[in-house]
């Protein structure tokens, strides 16, 4: 941000325990006096790391379009009929199929997954020093939310650390929408994307699913983005003016996906 947020945001400033806790709120808009300080600026998705762009190029918008699901369906994959059911079996067969019981079904259920290990989360150790903050009940929602596009977007547990941390450097995990004179040009939601700049509506990039799905869209399309440090996949995308700022947050953002994976 453009602002020297201390000035109006005295409560905040002082220590990250101070901050006031809210409800859950999949659609939290923060006013101006709610909200914590935002780091870095977000553009569109590029393909590399690159100065601050007025546009997306071709590969954003193939990226943007994917998110968005702007693209025209294949007319030649038309869907495969269902089959037809089996009428030939007999009614006898049908008597002597016997239900499964619970004791059959104890010995081959597999048993549940633990939550992702740390070389999963972070397989390259974190960069530099860390914060942490404390996060209230919208934050973990939101950070949840992310982790739930994380598995849908097929980004895994790596993704979802990279998303994570982005966006608690980005919005500290709020829902921000546009907050007047102290905005960063458009930017709003948890990941601070531009509506001028392709991301979609403002009412679509503070929809944290819409908004999670559009970013992970863009780190899939980062060549190479599950070997490059956070930092440095999370600026790929970003494009922001801070882009060394992601990496303090890698530490809190695997604890967040270990806890809520």
């Amino acid at each position: 941000m453009k602002h020297d947020f201390t000035r109006w945001l005295p409560a905040i400033a002082k220590t990250p325990h101070q901050w006031l806790s809210t409800e859950p709120n999949r659609k939290l808009v923060m006013s101006v006096t709610g909200v914590l300080a935002i780091g870095g600026l977000a553009l569109a998705p590029t393909t590399a790391a690159a100065s601050v762009t007025s546009g997306p190029h071709t590969g954003a918008v193939a990226a943007i379009e994917l998110a968005t699901g702007r693209q025209a369906a294949d007319p030649d994959l038309e869907p495969e009929p269902a089959p037809e059911p089996d009428r030939t079996a007999s009614t006898a067969d049908a008597d002597r199929a016997v239900e499964p019981t619970a004791s059959d079904t104890e010995d081959t259920a597999p048993a549940p997954a633990g939550p992702p290990s740390r070389e999963q989360l972070i397989p390259y150790g974190v960069q530099g020093a860390q914060s942490y903050i404390q996060v209230d009940n919208a934050q973990r929602a939101n950070a949840k939310e992310i982790i739930e596009v994380a598995k849908a977007t097929g980004v895994g547990e790596r993704g979802a650390v990279i998303g994570v941390a982005t966006a608690l450097q980005e919005s500290k995990l709020y829902n921000l929408g546009h907050l007047g004179s102290y905005n960063d040009h458009d930017s709003q939601g948890l990941f601070q994307q531009r509506p001028s700049t392709g991301w979609g509506t403002p009412e679509q990039i503070t929809d944290p699913q819409y908004a999670a799905t559009a970013f992970f869209e863009g780190l899939k399309n980062v060549n190479g983005w599950q070997q490059l440090p956070l930092t440095t996949a999370a600026q790929t995308v970003q494009v922001s003016a801070y882009p060394f700022h992601y990496a303090q947050w890698e530490e809190q953002a695997a604890e967040l996906v270990a806890e809520l994976w």
